[in-house]
């Protein structure tokens, strides 16, 4: 674990040598906390959705209307996570910083400070609406995610097609699912 100003803090789990704000697509899984089945429940290889699955569903498809950057893959809503594609387009104007520069104290929390757009930006957003959304038709469901998500880089057209289809197929296969 590293320290950032005398305190232990957890070290990112994103792949240190890759830029989230550009050109990319990402196979992410986001799971609830404790793996509760908030979603609706897999019967007969189908999906039923709670309203909790209903919400999560409704805002993750309305990334793109949000984050003109982002374009959606292939996607499902298990009872206890969500798999999905997301595609990354870094903007042709990069936005160029104010004549208001930090000063040198905020430098570092600006370089280590996720960009706008960048996939954990998205993901954060839409963990968040999603979360204030759900508390506020069900107040007493206790709904909470897992912390993180996870990602995978997809580097050719053949991990994207093994992914989608394992993403498409994921109901029918809930019972050999890790997540199960």
């Amino acid at each position: 674990m590293a320290l950032y100003k005398n305190k232990y803090r957890i070290e990112s789990a994103r792949l240190s040598s890759w830029d989230y704000a550009g050109d990319g697509l990402y196979f992410i899984t986001i799971c609830t906390k404790n793996r509760e089945h908030f979603f609706g429940e897999c019967s007969d290889g189908k999906m039923k959705l709670s309203t909790a699955g209903a919400i999560a569903q409704g805002f993750w498809f309305d990334i793109p209307n949000h984050f003109s950057n982002i374009y959606l893959g292939a996607f499902v809503v298990m009872p206890n996570h969500i798999h999905g594609i997301l595609g990354l387009r870094k903007p042709q104007e990069e936005t160029e910083i104010s004549n208001n520069t930090p000063a040198d104290g905020h430098k570092l929390v600006g370089r280590i400070s996720p960009k706008a757009g960048s996939l954990p930006v998205v993901i954060g957003s839409f963990k968040s609406v999603c979360s204030k959304h759900i508390h506020k038709a069900l107040p007493t469901l206790n709904f909470a995610w897992q912390e993180r998500y996870w990602d995978n880089i997809i580097r050719d057209e053949k991990a994207y097609n093994v992914i989608s289809e394992y993403i498409l197929n994921n109901p029918q296969n809930w019972d050999k699912d890790k997540f199960y």
